[in-house]
């Protein structure tokens, strides 16, 4: 389904009986277009039509300024039998806040924010605003045209996370000084472009109202954070990241939602949006309420809200938060505190059902966009089709391997031996699912340090491994995420409070990292055997696995062509060994492209030869192998071509 821009010319908004049936049935994918508040034209007069979803409601009330939240002035009709109340508001302007008074059957007063709104105020206030989505004009057309035809499984992903409002703070602005989308388009897309990242992944854009949750509580689905602008601003960032050749990834959380009295929670009195039994409905370690995933209106709204983000932001993905969260009854809950299955069993099948339903959607309806599972579990095929009884994701974040890996670093280099499998164990699984290799912002709050301070040693150490352990990321099969801040090694755990620590680039260490981070994600989208077979032993291949006393790893990469295949060397001790010596896949030269210990990165500098030709000495169960220095703390990479 192709993305097609909207008409401006103003029409009478109404919720028909066929809009009521297919919302009923969980299957009204644009139903934001009915609900909420929209301008519209009745009897000659222009305004704005409201519409709000609270079928237990005695009564409903739309107040706001423009009708002095006078709470009797603009009454709602319950429109058909499913609950929907609408209204026509002639006086409404674009801008103007406004609420919906709810009366319970108890005749108590709720005032809720819009479920559908496409703006918020801006925090603390709480109030949903009036806003014309149909105005912003694209400049995407041919990024959406080739994202159609693309393969995201055989293309590089290169992910930035990040928070807006602590990647930089606004130099010249000491109030608000949070860039605005704008400013943070025309200051982050020449980072990534410099950096050779594909996609920005955002963290917390739908809105929100604590700073502290980072995102991950949402009271406004549909509406991109007042924070940083309004929606339309927000556009203009994406239409910048894609007229930049980047792809844009928004996380998204339909595990949970708190429990403002603004928000979703006993939105008309009674458990709408969330499960009416506490015991499926709430999570009692966040605080949080769960959404009721076997009504039909509720998996519409949610499923929609996906649909949203991709049809009128122009979205290329959406990262699904604490997904395990909801496919375990149990999840987070002790015994009595959880409601088996109708099979006695502990996953849920209502949530199951639905990201089925929601994949089939999204991947069918919008070629070439991905959804990324967040999911921390051995839960069985997360990425396979539905139609294969999968969950239909297009790839799930590798937890295992970001576990493996950051404890494996963590190990004094004397222990590491001891640990050899860690390194190795995701590739015995590889083939399972599609992965993204991340190292998130969880890896990097709560007390877990920076990447660099989970090193083991001290000052130049702490570098050296780093950069063999990103080496060794880049080189593992799966697609790639860093979290802001790491690409230059940055010091302090993330704080959401404060920007990034770009003073530490005037130190020749960090400024080296971040070379290095550029030199490896240029590797990565220059040779296709890096991400053509991710998924596959037909692009991976080990060289030694087994040797645990040294703490050395090697593999190649290899794509369709065989032209440009690609060794990993690597040593994760401080031992070096001038007199190393690898099998290789076969007879030539192989020319060294990458080397960690290069001065320029922070490195010792000894010299290295830049090519090597191949011996005739039986190496690693190999007819070939060459001699070579390896460094400690060494990676190196060479380009080879297969015979």
């Amino acid at each position: 389904m192709a993305i097609t821009p909207k008409t401006n010319r103003l029409e009478k908004i109404t919720v028909t009986e066929l809009d009521q049936y297919l919302f009923g049935q969980g299957t009204h994918y644009e139903i934001y277009n009915k609900l909420g508040a929209h301008f519209s034209i009745e009897d000659g007069k222009t305004g704005v039509f409201f519409a709000v979803w609270a079928p237990h409601a005695k009564e409903v009330f739309v107040i706001g300024e423009f009708n002095q939240w006078n709470e009797t002035a603009s009454p709602m009709m319950r429109n058909g039998e499913i609950g929907i109340f609408t209204c026509f508001v002639p006086d409404a302007r674009e801008g103007q806040l406004y609420k919906y008074l709810i009366i319970t059957r108890e005749s108590k007063k709720l005032f809720k924010a819009d479920p559908f709104a496409s703006y918020a105020e801006i925090r603390p206030g709480t109030a949903s605003k009036i806003f014309n989505s149909g105005q912003y004009i694209w400049k995407d057309s041919k990024w959406i045209q080739e994202r159609e035809i693309k393969d995201a499984q055989s293309s590089p992903m290169a992910i930035y996370e990040c928070s807006i409002g602590s990647w930089k703070k606004h130099p010249y602005r000491e109030e608000n000084n949070l860039y605005s989308y704008r400013e943070f388009a025309d200051s982050v897309i020449p980072y990534l472009k410099e950096m050779k990242f594909t996609h920005l992944e955002l963290m917390g854009i739908a809105e929100y109202p604590f700073e502290g949750s980072w995102g991950y509580q949402v009271t406004g689905y549909y509406a991109p954070t007042s924070r940083y602008g309004s929606p339309d601003d927000f556009r203009y960032l994406i239409d910048q990241l894609h007229l930049n050749g980047i792809g844009i990834i928004l996380d998204w959380v339909p595990a949970h939602f708190p429990k403002d009295a603004h928000g979703l929670a006993e939105f008309d009195g009674t458990a709408l949006f969330e499960h009416p039994d506490p015991r499926l409905g709430e999570h009692p370690d966040w605080g949080t309420k769960i959404f009721h995933y076997g009504r039909n209106e509720v998996r519409n709204y949610l499923i929609a809200n996906a649909i949203y983000w991709v049809k009128e932001f122009h979205i290329d993905g959406l990262r699904v938060d604490a997904v395990a969260s909801m496919l375990y009854l149990d999840y987070g809950k002790e015994h009595g505190n959880w409601v088996p299955n109708k099979y006695g069993g502990n996953r849920n099948l209502d949530a199951i059902e639905f990201f089925k339903h929601l994949n089939s959607v999204i991947i069918g309806m919008f070629p070439g966009v991905v959804t990324i599972a967040e999911e921390s579990t051995a839960w069985p095929g997360v990425t396979k089709k539905p139609e294969e009884d999968g969950l239909g994701f297009s790839f799930k974040w590798n937890m295992g391997w970001m576990h493996d890996f950051c404890e494996y670093m963590k190990l004094d280099p004397y222990f590491r031996k001891n640990n050899h499998h860690a390194m190795t164990f995701s590739m015995s699984y590889n083939e399972s699912e599609n992965y993204i290799l991340p190292l998130s912002h969880d890896e990097v709050v709560h007390l877990k340090c920076s990447m660099l301070n989970k090193m083991p040693g001290l000052g130049h150490d702490k570098f050296d491994n780093l950069r063999v352990g990103y080496t060794f990321m880049i080189g593992h099969c799966g697609k790639k995420l860093l979290f802001m801040g790491q690409e230059f090694a940055q010091l302090s755990e993330w704080n959401e409070e404060t920007q990034l620590e770009w003073e530490l680039l005037e130190n020749p260490l960090h400024s080296g990292m971040k070379k290095y981070v550029q030199e490896l994600l240029t590797l990565y989208n220059q040779y296709p055997c890096l991400y053509q077979h991710d998924n596959s032993w037909k692009g991976f291949e080990w060289i030694n696995v087994d040797d645990r006393d040294k703490s050395t790893y090697s593999f190649f990469r290899k794509d369709d062509s065989g032209k440009n295949s690609l060794l990993f060397v690597f040593n994760f001790t401080p031992i070096e060994r001038p007199d190393y010596r690898i099998g290789v896949p076969t007879k030539g030269k192989y020319k060294l492209i990458l080397n960690s210990d290069d001065k320029k990165y922070g490195g010792s500098g000894k010299k290295q030869p830049k090519e090597i030709t191949a011996e005739h000495i039986r190496w690693d169960h190999r007819e070939y192998s060459i001699p070579f220095a390896l460094p400690s703390y060494g990676a190196a990479v060479f380009l080879f071509q297969q015979q």
